[in-house]
């Protein structure tokens, strides 16, 4: 391994490894409402649709979450559906463009007339569609993005979160490092948008504004970022905090390395799943003509975890999503994409059993305000009539071997002024059968 010498591909090359990193592909198949109880039900089929980054900058890790949440509902279709009617998941790529994002969710809604919207991803691409979705009375379930915006019930009722979002997220992050880098000197690193900056503010809540030497961003159209590293650099920063994708995560750390400069680096969960990073790393450096191990760069990052890892394989969550991940996507690294896609395939699981043997869209958005069991997370939802927020905090961790290692107890917090706690309750038990039921 070349330390201090690392040579970064033009970012135009980058910009087309990231493009080709995944391949696109959907789950599909034509459910008709015809005589159903809503667009997109028939007697034996529920049809959902989302937008995702099958190519593009946010491609690497982020294109397997579909993937991971089809196997699950494969693997419920299996065992019977959800009371009585299997899951039919499409999918479609749109690059991390909200141009693309506008177009794709308008088909998904006008010409597959699907049922519901599932875990669409990305804060700038879902923000362009939040309001075409909520007008046409559809629901816009458990958006894959921890933008404080997807909780605003009078203006979008039909819109829910389902991670926590980036303000709590950056509250207890902050708080970490400002407990145990007291007197360091701190700057932040975040994407230029809702992600970054809501992450910026939580940390602002907790760390000194006398500590933070360098606050720089990045645009994901340009992966050029060596002059932010210079500025953290010349600041004598001792930790980076960095809310980011894992692409522009892997790309501050070569930067890093190129110039001989080694902080800590505190990464927001986005960000931080260790064996996307660790590919990104080695493919990044290859195509610059140098030679890393990926996984030895990484240990020791902080980051937070808010559902199982498979750092803990006895967890029950684990054993279940290994399973599942096994039979149906066996090809795929089992990470934390993974585990994200089958975690929120179950809530949604969840939240269509509790909404009645002939679903309604009214019924199912009535069904997640009526609250949700966290299932696989670490900590409660705030779902209510009053809030479409999803998990309550976080867990911070540490990058070990191929794992986050979770550390201390889950933390619950708002994204106000209210004080960070630690959460007392348990993680409840997977299902027998790995099912979610009405009961």
């Amino acid at each position: 391994m070349r330390r201090g010498h690392i040579r970064l591909a033009a970012g135009g090359s980058m910009l087309l490894l990231l493009a080709a990193t995944a391949c696109g592909g959907s789950s599909s198949g034509g459910a008709s409402s015809g005589g159903s109880s809503a667009p997109g039900v028939t007697a034996t089929t529920v049809t959902i649709g989302s937008t995702q980054p099958l190519t593009g900058p946010a491609a690497p890790g982020y294109s397997e979450i579909s993937q991971a949440s089809d196997a699950y509902f494969k693997y419920i279709n299996e065992n019977g559906g959800i009371n009585g009617r299997t899951i039919t998941y499409k999918y479609l790529d749109d690059g991390y463009d909200p141009t693309k994002t506008v177009a794709q969710t308008k088909k998904l809604i006008t010409q597959d007339k699907v049922f519901a919207i599932f875990n669409a991803l990305g804060t700038p691409t879902h923000e362009k569609v939040i309001e075409f979705l909520n007008q046409q009375k559809v629901p816009d379930l458990f958006v894959a993005s921890g933008c404080q915006c997807w909780d605003d019930v009078s203006a979008h009722p039909e819109t829910f979160g389902w991670q926590p979002d980036y303000v709590i997220e950056g509250k207890i992050l902050g708080e970490y490092v400002k407990k145990n880098f007291a007197g360091k000197k701190i700057a932040y690193f975040y994407q230029d948008d809702d992600f970054g900056k809501d992450g910026v503010k939580g940390l602002d809540m907790e760390i000194p504004k006398s500590q933070v030497v360098a606050r720089e961003s990045y645009q994901t159209s340009n992966p050029d970022i060596a002059s932010q590293v210079q500025k953290f650099q010349s600041a004598k920063a001792d930790v980076i905090v960095s809310f980011s994708i894992p692409a522009f995560t892997a790309l501050l750390k070569l930067n890093a390395l190129k110039v001989k400069y080694d902080p800590t680096l505190a990464v927001s969960n986005v960000g931080s799943d260790p064996l996307t990073l660790s590919g990104l790393l080695e493919a990044f450096a290859k195509q610059g003509g140098s030679t890393v191990k990926g996984s030895d760069l990484i240990q020791g990052v902080i980051t937070d975890g808010y559902i199982a890892s498979p750092a803990d394989p006895t967890n029950s969550w684990i054993k279940l999503f290994q399973t599942i991940h096994d039979k149906y996507i066996p090809k795929l690294p089992f990470d934390g994409n993974v585990l994200y896609g089958m975690a929120a395939g179950y809530t949604f699981a969840q939240a269509l059993a509790a909404a009645g043997a002939n679903p309604t869209r009214d019924s199912l958005v009535k069904a997640v305000e009526a609250g949700l069991d966290q299932g696989p997370g670490l900590v409660p939802f705030r779902f209510s009539t009053s809030s479409h927020a999803g998990f309550t905090g976080v867990q911070i961790g540490v990058i070990k071997g191929t794992a986050v290692k979770l550390t201390g107890s889950p933390a619950t917090t708002d994204d106000g002024n209210g004080p960070i706690t630690a959460f007392d309750g348990t993680q409840p038990e997977a299902p027998a059968n790995g099912i979610p039921t009405s009961g």
